[in-house]
């Protein structure tokens, strides 16, 4: 699920999309309905490879070429294709149940830049310390990341969320990831300030791989046919790759407090 900068009243009907791009870098969609009593942000924490090198290696300049940006993380607007994930599902043939689930600035004196990204208003926070540059209502209280313990060198993109209850399109970005090996989910949870070392987990994690057979991916289900079937790759900005299978595993139940990582090499 994720982390969010006040108490929620709920969450459901969580969804996430991971897909590796080439040249160290990864994408990753996201989108759930959820009534908040106020407005907050959904933190997502970020194993960003911050300090990129000066030469870019030739996959990462054919990324280049793709239309990525040179930088550590860029959002993705996927306001006109709110159906992202709709169409995922389309691809297998059992349906997913739907229950309740429970810019880049180092300057420390400067603000942190923030981009409107369709119905979103997104940051990117390179560090935890940053967060002493983002408004009140929209970080979690000092303390949280050090007592998560793998976070202290983290990175976190910020979407700021109105109040109410909503569904609301998918929120998407490329990053650079530290270890390419692993395909990444954010799934760590925040919901009510508090770090609990077990939460209740109600989730759909999608994925598509360039390698079949991936021993790791033995508890996934594989879409019977490639994504060009069921979902539309043109309007995902790069998101998809309409030639590959989707792969999909649900995490249902009370679970060890932290993210996901799928070994991909």
């Amino acid at each position: 699920m994720c982390c969010f900068s006040r108490n929620v009243a709920f969450v459901k009907n969580t969804r996430i999309f991971a897909r590796p791009l080439g040249g160290g870098r990864q994408a990753v969609a996201y989108q759930m309905n959820l009534g908040a009593p106020e407005d907050l942000a959904m933190i997502l924490p970020l194993p960003v490879q911050r300090d990129l090198p000066a030469k870019a290696s030739a996959k990462a300049e054919a990324a280049a070429k793709e239309g990525a940006a040179d930088k550590p993380l860029e959002f993705v607007n996927l306001e006109k294709y709110p159906d992202f994930f709709d169409d995922l599902a389309k691809g297998f043939p059992v349906p997913r149940s739907k229950s309740l689930g429970d810019p880049f600035a180092s300057d420390a004196a400067g603000t942190i830049e923030v981009e409107k990204v369709g119905a979103f208003d997104a940051s990117f926070v390179p560090t935890a310390r940053d967060f002493a540059r983002v408004d009140e209502r929209f970080r979690l209280p000092d303390g949280i990341w050090e007592k998560l313990g793998d976070y202290a060198d983290a990175s976190f993109a910020v979407f700021k969320l109105r109040k109410g209850e909503t569904k609301i399109h998918p929120m998407a970005f490329r990053f650079h990831v530290r270890d390419p090996r692993q395909l990444f989910f954010p799934t760590v949870h925040i919901h009510d300030g508090q770090v609990h070392e077990t939460e209740n987990f109600d989730h759909t994690l999608y994925c598509q791989v360039p390698i079949r057979g991936l021993r790791s991916l033995l508890e996934w289900q594989e879409s019977p046919k490639p994504a060009l079937i069921f979902a539309k790759a043109g309007l995902s900005q790069g998101l998809l790759d309409p030639k590959l299978h989707v792969h999909r595993r649900t995490i249902i139940g009370k679970h060890k407090n932290e993210d996901t990582l799928l070994p991909i090499a």
